[in-house]
């Protein structure tokens, strides 16, 4: 049985011994090779032809940055960054993604051993969802998919994109919004539409793209873009940059209005809320919904309890299923409900299953739902 080939560029030797067990933690994947450095990389990349490739950022002889340029522009190959200086530097998974990386995993830089156990879920459902995902990414680019080297060809239908549940790793339960907020409908009544966003893998292109005309007419948007706690914040203050709009990061108790567009807190959910009319949005810690905090489906689940038939649901490209459920929620409350269509999504998994439920009105490309959302306001 063919397996999904992976390599791991990163100098420490821990690491690399880590992340071997991890990958073959997994009966659809083998770790093909590893190297300290991508100038030992370049030889192995062609040698041994990965289909996924994880990658440090802190090397000698090249930093990782750099290499993900050079990769991308003469040899593409779908990258997910692996690396503790994330957590520092934030602004280089943002650039990581700008670039052409398909995710990033930020990895522990204490207690590396019990810290990378908890992230091994993450990151094998990161790696099979980068290689399900490999056409796009190849055309993306404006080349043909390599071939499969010995084997049958791996179908990306045939693949279970979730971790395995006997991997020795840790599985997040997949909790409901319930554990945050009951589906019972508010006596509040809203003056004003309001749009709420969900994604996740490739989202921060794609929010900037979708977002790009919104002017200050626009009502009220609330976005959850699944990211760790702090990264939220660079994503945020770029938002502000590019978009015509305000963007704010998630404070408990902020007011939302037209003109005006707040982001999910990392590491915490939001929720909207409704008083005397207007708008305004709750950040609570709690556990993971979906396996995700924040979680669309929090959101998306306010949205149904207190927006109801003046929201507007947006479900953009993100792996797995978070905001499936709270759409379905949302459009049986009244909501008109908008998903990404499968072409112009890096990953077709939440808005997919979005669809499969039943809570989705329109399908449209990226670069068509702005206007669509803004026709039902």
């Amino acid at each position: 049985m063919s397996k999904i080939k992976v390599m791991s560029v990163d100098d420490s030797a821990l690491i690399r011994q880590l992340l071997t067990k991890i990958v073959s933690s997994d009966p659809a994947l083998e770790m093909v090779g590893t190297a300290a450095n991508p100038i030992l990389a370049e030889s192995k990349i062609k040698t041994l032809k990965p289909d996924i490739l994880t990658l440090d950022i802190e090397m000698p002889e090249m930093d990782g940055i750099t290499y993900l340029k050079k990769l991308m522009l003469n040899n593409p190959i779908p990258v997910i960054m692996f690396s503790s200086l994330l957590e520092k530097h934030r602004e280089f998974a943002l650039d990581a993604l700008n670039i052409g990386a398909f995710d990033y995993v930020i990895k522990p830089s204490a207690n590396v051993r019990d810290g990378v156990e908890e992230l091994a879920t993450d990151l094998v459902e990161k790696i099979k969802n980068a290689y399900a995902n490999r056409a796009k990414f190849y055309k993306k680019h404006g080349i043909t998919m390599p071939a499969e080297s010995g084997g049958a060809v791996i179908q990306p239908s045939s693949i279970n994109l979730e971790a395995p549940k006997t991997s020795g790793f840790k599985i997040y339960q997949k909790n409901s919004a319930d554990i945050m907020l009951p589906l019972t409908p508010s006596r509040e009544v809203p003056l004003d539409k309001i749009i709420l966003i969900g994604s996740s893998t490739g989202g921060t292109e794609a929010l900037v793209e979708c977002l790009k005309n919104v002017t200050p007419s626009a009502p009220p948007i609330v976005i959850t873009q699944h990211m760790p706690e702090h990264f939220t914040t660079s994503f945020a203050k770029r938002l502000n940059n590019v978009l015509k709009i305000e963007v704010r990061e998630s404070e408990d108790g902020m007011s939302v209005g037209r003109g005006q567009a707040i982001l999910s807190r990392g590491a915490k959910h939001t929720m909207i809320k409704v008083k005397n009319g207007k708008y305004y949005v709750e950040v609570r810690d709690g556990e993971p919904v979906t396996r995700h905090r924040p979680s669309v489906d929090v959101l998306f689940r306010s949205g149904a309890v207190y927006a109801k038939n003046k929201a507007i649901g947006i479900i953009l490209t993100g792996m797995g299923d978070d905001g499936a459920n709270g759409m379905k929620e949302m459009h049986d409350a009244g909501a008109y409900n908008i998903a990404q269509n499968e072409e112009t999504c890096t990953v077709f998994g939440m808005p997919k299953e979005a669809i499969a439920r039943g809570g989705v009105d329109e399908v449209l490309p990226l670069d068509k739902i702005l206007a669509a959302a803004l026709k039902k306001a």
